[in-house]
């Protein structure tokens, strides 16, 4: 295995991976990355990002946003259920928490517990592409941010219609201890959009179900979101969107096997939000914009019959409001603007509880000379419970040639305990802790970008100390885990990734790409003689690679993966879409692990065998 991986590793630096576009050649400039309202170029980026595109999205063979992440390089997801059903997102070695997810720009952050944090309304076919920021970006994005961000940009229709995409799919197996009958999953995505000179509606729904793939894993999950873009005139603009996601699954395993063998669980999300962009004059712009997300999580310990014991119930807002600037001037850019962000609980076994943020922050961008670019910022944080912090970071890049560039950047960010980590009360599993502080993290990062043709490389090496790692440990079984600050976490990185793009013809082409990434951690001044919960059990080795050919409108992606974890066994995973589209209609068959590997992601939940999806899509978009 570490022979196969060697050569894997050589054939990257020598040869192949595509930094976001896999299925043409394409001008990157064209990708605009909003960092707190300054908008860059992806070519021009001094910190390790990518882009997973709308055409890509298209050809990967997932329908569900945290099917379509699996295939992000350094992107660790941990499926309890496939198919969306549930999942937690990290990035390069981080925990779950340690993530912020975006939505075009604005935060999502869940103070219960980040387990809930993708329960978003977006169905696929409304996300234009996903961007991935990696390191920590307090800076950028403040709290939460500690290893990296993620946003998803939705499409913007550019002219009037619908589209419908139906599938349906199954492993063939049958259930064994239940009902006897073959596990199956089905879907539908429907939406619509009116595209006129000055408005554009999107208005988009979703329903996806299940039997499962073993006892007491069928899920219901149906999602509705609405985007309206109206452009008052040339120098005003404003976008509203609101969703709302039902998402109810058996939760056999999820949390607390083997005893939690019948365990029901429903999250309901609302999100609603409203935006503005004004040019108050041709060298300023002003960006102020309003959110909010409501969360209700029903967990049912015994089964989804049984409400009298066993139930956790939560109910948690959070409301947040933000204003962006970026000022032009002869020497560069700057960019400044505050936010505040209220969120409050009413819990079950948690309790009621509310707290306060305020976040300031000032960025400055200039080119010292032709090839040299630097970016400068901090960002500033009061929280109602952790009083003050600051969090600086620095970016640059140096062009040594047109197509070779060196980047580094130094920075610093924050995550703050949730309520869980501070108040659970869940005797006698999890119980929190009210004296948990923040993790903070320092990390640094070196790398190289070369894009020449249709040949790109990005080879990236990085250091973070995360300081105060929260985690949940206890002494002796006996005891319920307790959270608390275990340590601090070091951890070494390096990720690699290439692409090679050629036509075969000039109907045919074909594009290849590969990524790898390795981690090495290591705890620091932990406690001693206690179990953790969490500790390492991130990636220490992940390939990703996929080969995308197209004849006419024919097309054929095999996507492979392999993860293996720093606790744990290694496996690989291949997947495949084959789809053929005539004028209106696309028809497709996704086959996912189609040799049939046994492996898990968290705990000791199995995720599902070989599993065949067909489809049919009709669009008029």
């Amino acid at each position: 295995m570490k022979k196969y991986l060697f050569a894997i590793l050589i054939l990257s630096s020598t040869k192949i991976f595509a930094q976001t576009k896999i299925d043409s050649v394409t001008v990157m400039d064209e990708v605009i990355i909003n960092e707190n309202r300054l908008n860059t170029p992806i070519s021009k980026q001094n910190r390790n990002v990518y882009v997973i595109d709308r055409a890509t999205i298209e050809k990967l063979p997932g329908r569900s946003l945290q099917e379509i992440l699996q295939y992000a390089n350094g992107v660790d997801i941990r499926q309890r259920g496939p198919f969306g059903s549930q999942a937690d997102i990290s990035i390069d070695g981080g925990s779950f928490e340690q993530t912020v997810l975006l939505l075009n720009g604005i935060k999502i952050i869940d103070s219960q517990t980040s387990h809930n944090m993708l329960n978003i309304p977006i169905p696929v076919e409304m996300i234009e592409r996903i961007e991935v920021i990696r390191g920590p970006a307090a800076r950028i994005y403040g709290i939460n941010s500690l290893t990296g961000a993620i946003n998803i940009v939705t499409k913007k229709p550019t002219k009037t219609g619908f589209l419908l995409n139906s599938y349906a799919g199954s492993n063939f197996e049958k259930n064994t201890e239940g009902s006897g009958k073959t596990f199956y999953n089905a879907g539908t995505q429907i939406g619509g959009a009116l595209s006129k000179e000055k408005q554009q509606h999107s208005l988009f729904a979703s329903l996806d179900k299940s039997n499962g793939y073993r006892f007491n894993t069928g899920f219901e999950n149906s999602k509705i979101f609405y985007q309206g873009n109206i452009q008052i005139d040339s120098l005003n603009e404003i976008m509203a969107s609101a969703g709302y996601v039902n998402n109810g699954f058996g939760a056999n395993g999820f949390y607390a096997a083997p005893g939690d063998k019948n365990s029901y669980e429903e999250v309901q999300t609302t999100l609603a939000s409203i935006q503005s962009k004004h040019r108050l004059s041709p060298k300023w712009t002003l960006m102020p914009s309003l959110s909010y997300r409501y969360n209700y999580d029903d967990y049912r310990y015994f089964s989804e019959s049984i409400l009298d014991k066993g139930r956790s119930q939560h109910y948690t807002n959070s409301f947040s409001a933000e204003v962006n600037t970026a000022y032009k001037m002869a020497t560069g850019e700057l960019g400044f603007g505050a936010e505040g962000r209220v969120e409050a609980i009413n819990s079950s076994n948690i309790g009621k509880h509310r707290r306060d943020n305020l976040g300031m922050y000032a960025q400055y961008r200039t080119c010292f000379f032709e090839k040299l670019n630097v970016n400068i910022g901090a960002y500033l944080n009061y929280n109602s419970d952790y009083n003050w912090q600051i969090y600086p970071g620095i970016d640059l890049s140096y062009a040594l040639t047109n197509e070779l560039v060196l980047v580094g950047n130094i920075g610093t960010s924050q995550r703050l305990p949730s309520f869980t980590d501070l108040y659970l009360d869940q005797r006698p599993g999890n119980i929190g802790n009210p004296n948990v502080t923040p993790e903070n993290a320092l990390q640094s990062e070196f790398g190289i970008k070369f894009n020449k043709n249709a040949f790109t490389v990005n080879v990236n090496y990085f250091h973070r100390n995360i300081a105060d790692f929260i985690d949940y440990t206890r002494a002796t079984t006996a005891e319920p885990f307790q959270s608390g600050n275990f340590g601090d976490l070091n951890t070494y990185g390096l990720n690699m990734r290439s692409g090679y793009f050629t036509k075969l013809s000039e109907q045919s082409k074909i594009n290849f790409v590969l990524a790898y990434s390795y981690l090495a951690s290591e705890f620091k001044d932990v406690k001693q003689n206690v179990s953790s919960k969490y500790q390492i059990s991130s990636l220490k080795h992940q390939v990703t690679n996929t080969v995308d050919f197209s004849y006419k409108h024919f097309s054929i992606l095999y996507a492979t993966r392999f993860n293996e974890r720093a606790t744990g066994a290694s496996y690989w995973i291949h997947d495949l879409r084959l789809s053929q589209k005539i004028n209106r209609v696309t028809l497709y068959m996704d086959a996912q692990n189609i040799f049939n590997a046994t492996y898990n992601e968290v705990g000791a939940v199995p995720l599902p065998s070989k599993w065949v999806n067909l489809g049919v899509k009709l669009s008029y978009l």
